[in-house]
Formats: C-alpha cells, structure tokens, sequence
C-alpha cells in the first residue's frame, strides 16, 4: 500500500461538477493498493498516518498530530501510486491490485482511519474520474510505502 499525505488548508474531490468530499486544515490522503496487500499494510499506513506530527505548534516546529490541530481527512484512491515506468515512458500499472481487491482494501482502510481517529472520513469515489483542488500548506507531502517502510 502506498499513501501520498499532503498537509493541507483544505482539499475538495468533485466527480461530474459535484462535491463529494471536503475538508479544511487536515491530510489530503491518495491511496494505492497492490495485490500482495493485506490488513497488515492497511495498519502500517493508518497507524503512521494517525501519529504523523507535521503540524506546526506554536514555536512554529512541526510537532502535532492531526488529532492535536483537530484535522480533517481526505481519502482518495489513486491506482497511479503503483505506476512503473522502469521498462518505457508508458506507465504500466500490473503491480495496482485488481479493482475488486483495490475497492474492499479501500473501504477497510477508510474504516481503519475513521476508527482511529474517531471521526468521519471524507472520501472520494472509488473508480470515479475526480477532479481534486487542494491549497497545499507549506508544502508539506509525505509518502508512504508499506512495502519499503523508511
């Protein structure tokens, strides 16, 4: 599995002109899920997401966590995280796990966060062609692998 985290004001997903999820201050999460993915990896990334303390306290220095500011949550599934472009300039996406297997690791990852955190996550729509606008704040973006956990 393999998360982008941006540190965001806020972060809007339309599908066809239509907002379907929105947050203020808090993570725009893309999400992408391989084959070998387990529960495991839906764990690692949720925990780490959970406890990631790259919101400024008052000395300026990055030391919060997102329940510390109050954070909301965006989670968006993007199969692109599993791109490889290693043999050409065409990205091939064999390693993104099968739509079926990407959807139920999807909902049981927005079901991890949201219990974690205890509270509602806001989503994109699986599978949807999304339109996403976010004001990065910093920037700050982080990445995640579970697969490569540096």
């Amino acid at each position: 599995m393999k998360a982008c985290i941006q540190r965001v004001k806020h972060a809007e997903v339309l599908v066809n002109k239509e907002a379907v999820g929105k947050i203020d201050k808090g993570f725009l999460v893309l999400v992408g899920f391989e084959e070998a993915d387990t529960i495991e990896d839906i764990d690692y990334i949720t925990q780490k997401i959970s406890k990631l303390r790259i919101f400024n306290d008052a000395q300026g220095k990055m030391n919060l966590d997102i329940l510390e500011i109050q954070g909301q949550i965006l989670w968006v599934s993007q199969f692109t995280l599993h791109a490889s472009i290693k043999k050409s300039n065409r990205p091939s996406f064999t390693k993104a796990a099968p739509a079926q297997q990407a959807m139920e690791l999807y909902n049981v990852s927005i079901q991890k966060m949201s219990t974690l955190l205890n509270q509602k996550i806001a989503t994109g729509i699986f599978g949807a062609d999304m339109q996403i606008s976010l004001v990065n704040d910093g920037p700050v973006t982080i990445i995640l692998d579970s697969k490569n956990k540096e």
